[in-house]
């Protein structure tokens, strides 16, 4: 298998595990039996391997949330949809205390990551393929086509229906598949590009962010590269990477989906006056009205199971009805967090990411890892998904260790 030794829970265990970051970009469903597998060899070595326990303090952060998703059933009508997200958050309660018991070193992790990249590089064939298919069918399809003109100006015309935002990732929320490639991206970017297939794998990445067309992952790119700027001290060095910075953010800014969301912005004072819907608007619509619902229920916020239900009669009562429709959550984990667990709640999350920024504040390339998973929550509620909530609580705990997987020793390993 692809991590060998000599105790056969173990080798499960990490091997589990990498699978699962393998498939994580490739299916929603995937990647979840080899979490579950992951988490239950994780148990046996707990109980196996007592005597190498290293109590990690900040890591009890994640089971003291666990805790209050839980204390939120108290209160709670909707008791199946609560229970149903606590079984989802079991991950949360587990994997930060097993690696309380695991001792990883820079190989296994550096592996892990080379699995979830594998997975990103076939992610992106894939969609290429899938939204290549689409376009040829809808090409082929209109009836504005005489000849080889007509032809090119169609798919000139109507290419980014399918290859842009979440059309061009079905499979997996366009959002998650961003907040993956930064990981990435910033895992990798530690060390200096060395050969032309990392410079391509790169060049695959950011196309691939681009296409994707996630706008908290636009603004969190432009943030690392700042830091990495910065970083650099050669000053030729730092001008050029300003003038690629430049250029760079002059084509993420021609991505169609940027210019709607800066007018939806722009306008936000008048956007529940307007018609139609998109996905920026939405988003905006549910933080206004997750807002109006959290300084109803400052201290205990609505429950667990109450959270979702209370926020859709919300959109009902404002006319959201877009929102209401799709049932969408509050596309922000910290206001998702403080409706279904109040203000105790919000803040042991708020507390998982100070901890992470002291620990992470040795450099700019460590700081820009914070970055990536703080300003992701802003955008997007990760912990109310099991891949997403799997996710968080392998990754996190794993930065806010003492010796962190991005610390100076793993780098030179």
């Amino acid at each position: 298998m692809f991590y060998k030794e000599d105790d056969w829970i173990v080798m499960t265990f990490w091997n589990s595990l990498f699978i699962a970051f393998f498939l994580l970009p490739l299916g929603i469903n995937l990647p979840s039996p080899f979490f579950i597998a992951s988490m239950i060899f994780g148990l046996i070595m707990m109980f196996k391997f007592r005597k190498k326990f290293v109590l990690e303090k900040s890591a009890l952060l994640f089971p003291m949330y666990f805790v209050m998703l839980a204390f939120g059933l108290l209160y709670s009508e909707n008791l199946s949809g609560g229970l149903d997200l606590v079984q989802r958050s079991i991950s949360l309660l587990l994997f930060p205390v097993i690696f309380m018991f695991v001792k990883e070193d820079a190989a296994t992790v550096r592996r892990l990551f080379d699995f979830l990249l594998i997975g990103l590089i076939v992610s992106f064939l894939a969609n290429v393929v899938m939204a290549s298919q689409s376009l040829i069918t809808h090409v082929c399809k209109n009836e504005e086509i005489n000849d080889i003109f007509s032809f090119l100006e169609v798919v000139t015309r109507d290419w980014s229906y399918f290859f842009i935002g979440s059309s061009f990732s079905g499979s997996v929320n366009a959002n998650y598949i961003s907040i993956y490639i930064l990981l990435v991206l910033g895992y990798y970017l530690k060390n200096e590009l060395e050969s032309r297939i990392q410079f391509v794998v790169v060049g695959v990445l950011f196309l691939y962010l681009f296409l994707l067309a996630s706008i908290g992952a636009y603004i969190i790119l432009a943030m690392m590269s700042v830091l990495l700027i910065f970083n650099v001290t050669d000053k030729s060095k730092k001008y050029l990477l300003i003038i690629i910075f430049a250029m760079g953010v002059l084509l993420f800014l021609h991505n169609p989906r940027v210019a709607t969301f800066y007018r939806q912005m722009k306008n936000y004072s008048t956007i529940l006056e307007r018609g139609g819907a998109s996905s920026e608007k939405s988003r905006l619509l549910s933080w206004n009205a997750s807002t109006l619902l959290i300084k109803d229920a400052p201290l205990f916020g609505y429950g667990s199971g109450d959270a979702n239900d209370v926020l859709f009669k919300k959109y009902e009562e404002l006319g959201y009805v877009h929102n209401l429709k799709h049932r969408y959550n509050a596309h922000n984990q910290y206001l998702q967090s403080y409706l279904q667990t109040g203000f105790i709640g919000f803040a042991i999350l708020i507390s998982i990411f100070i901890v992470l920024a002291m620990r992470l504040k040795r450099s700019r390339n460590e700081f820009s890892v914070f970055l990536i998973l703080f300003v992701s929550l802003l955008f997007e509620s990760m912990l109310v998904r099991f891949n997403g909530i799997v996710f968080f609580s392998i990754i996190t705990p794993l930065l806010l260790k003492r010796r962190s997987i991005l610390s100076s020793r793993i780098i030179r390993n």
